[in-house]
């Protein structure tokens, strides 16, 4: 499955989702949902063909696996890529995704070593209050040995009820025994946001998804980075969210009035059957309403993310720069039916508050279907600045990521080629060096020499010495290994400066933060970043 097709299905699971609308204005050719009067002639025909094929058919099949089979076929036939019918454990599933909260106790959990290690312990959760560590092998839940087990396993017998009790045993390095906790579950909710410094006042605001909860988490930081010369809100790889959380996020930056962003409704029509908009307007003065903003987007921004980005761009309340945005601009509704069951369709598109379609058209396979320059439209914002239309939203600044270079290719394919899980041995070397940085009392950043442990254990486990110790691929090495250190340390500020090293789209937005006073400055430098041959 390619990279695109993967990235939709994960925009899926994090679409725009709204409530459900209702049809004020129902369509005049119908007077309900086909099929509910069962006199017409296509319920007949639908009917009387279940029926024979009930009867008669050699597969044999139940009412239930036949309703199954027309529900799916219908879902297919929608040509909505985004349309779906959950079972109840899928919405449940679905529902995690979108609000970050489960009953459990707070870690993350992967397989390192063969053994399910903690990889994070978030902030205030039953395992940060009983003192699990960042480290800690699961090797007891219960009374089973979880020494062999999966992380689903793992993850199936440590969630439960809010309130019941889970009973843990860990390994952690420098005990002989195991230690036990008795934790107890809670409703447990995983940030969206992580906040940190850039160096010189600047502050970073890293998004993953437009969860429930995510512009509370990101009001609270405005308060704890007040004082900061200049935001950078990092929207890469998003893929989108809630709508109402969007719009909070929004309403953060902009002044009452404003609009955020507007929506036709499939299921909305006017007297004269033109399909009518609704608009959303913020509300509240902006927490911050002079400080330079830096958004950054890729080609896997998406959806809710679309929307924060094209409105603080429209309003001139901030620059975007990267690469053009996925264009997933189309609202997904989750109506109930029965028995737990809930259906999922698209029922309308998103438009920025200037009326730039966020909406992208693209093939089956995910790809995007490509634009003559001329079909591209422009819109103007109140200040003066000329922006792209035309799917999706088109960055302020241009700034593509480098493409890996051939010996770091070489590295991880010759890595699959020798089966050597270099994935997985660079995040056991840097769980590593976070416990000996600890048990030393500081995070700093590593010399060369810390990794060379990590190339020896690769060379012994077959890897070609010389591919390892190319001097090119060996500083990947380093450097993935260092990120990952300083990431399992949350050492945030000291990862973001080691990332802009390589990273194009942040060093840009360094560059601008610290050079850009003001907005009127921040424009003009991205102005002067522009190639001349840039058509505004």
């Amino acid at each position: 499955m390619s990279r695109i097709l993967r990235f939709m299905c994960l925009a899926a699971a994090l679409a725009v989702v709204a409530a459900p609308l209702g049809a004020q204005n129902p369509r005049t050719d119908r007077n309900g949902p086909p099929g509910t009067d069962t006199g017409s002639e296509g319920a007949r025909i639908f009917l009387r063909a279940l029926e024979r094929i009930s009867l008669d058919h050699v597969s044999a099949l139940g009412d239930s696996a036949l309703w199954e089979l027309a529900i799916q076929g219908l879902i297919e036939q929608l040509n909505d890529p985004y349309a779906t019918v959950f079972t109840e454990e899928e919405y449940g599933q679905f529902t995690e995704t979108n609000t970050g909260n489960y009953a459990g106790i707070g870690v993350q959990i992967s397989n390192l070593g063969s053994r399910v290690t903690v990889t994070a312990v978030f902030r205030d959760t039953p395992a940060d209050g009983v003192g699990m560590l960042v480290g800690d092998e699961i090797v007891w839940v219960e009374g089973h040995d979880a020494r062999d087990w999966t992380i689903d396993m793992a993850r199936d017998s440590i969630r439960g009820e809010p309130g019941s009790v889970v009973n843990i045993r860990v390994e952690r390095d420098g005990y002989a025994e195991p230690i036990p906790f008795a934790i107890k579950r809670d409703n447990v909710h995983v940030p969206a946001l992580a906040s940190s410094w850039a160096g010189e006042g600047i502050a970073h605001f890293g998004i993953d998804r437009i969860a429930r909860g995510v512009a509370g988490e990101l009001d609270a930081a405005l308060l704890e980075y007040r004082g900061a010369s200049a935001l950078i809100i990092d929207l890469r790889s998003n893929p989108g969210g809630l709508l109402d959380e969007s719009l909070q996020v929004t309403d953060l930056f902009l002044a009452p009035n404003q609009t955020l962003v507007s929506v036709s409704n499939a299921n909305s029509q006017g007297p004269g059957g033109d399909v009518e908009t609704q608009a959303w307007s913020a509300r509240s003065p902006p927490r911050i309403p002079d400080t330079p903003i830096i958004v950054l987007v890729d080609g896997f921004t998406a959806s809710a993310a679309e929307i924060i980005a094209g409105a603080l761009q429209d309003h001139d309340r901030a620059v975007v720069i990267g690469e053009r945005t996925f264009g997933k601009g189309s609202v997904q509704t989750v109506y109930p039916l029965a028995a737990g069951r809930r259906l999922r369709i698209t029922t309308g598109s998103w438009y920025t508050p200037l009326g730039r379609s966020l909406h992208r058209v693209r093939q089956i396979d995910g790809t995007p279907i490509p634009e003559a320059e001329e079909e591209l439209g422009w819109v103007e914002t109140a200040g003066g600045r000329r922006l792209r239309t035309g799917g999706g939203v088109f960055p302020d600044l241009v700034v593509e990521q480098d493409m890996p270079k051939p010996e770091e290719l070489a590295l991880i394919n010759h890595a699959s080629e020798a089966q050597v899980p270099i994935g997985v041995m660079v995040r056991e070397y840097a769980l590593e060096l976070v416990k000996d940085a600890r048990d030393a009392g500081a995070i700093e950043l590593l010399p060369s020499s810390a990794f060379n442990g990590l190339a020896r254990n690769l060379i012994e486990r077959g890897m070609d010495e010389e591919i390892v110790q190319n001097p090119v691929a060996r500083e990947y090495l380093e450097r993935w290994t260092q990120l990952r250190y300083l990431y399992r340390a949350d050492a945030r500020e000291q990862r973001l400066l080691v990332l802009a090293e390589t990273d194009r789209v942040l060093a840009e937005a360094l560059r601008l933060a610290r050079g850009a006073r003001t907005r009127t400055e921040l424009f003009a430098m991205v102005e002067a970043a522009r190639p001349e041959s840039s058509e505004r």
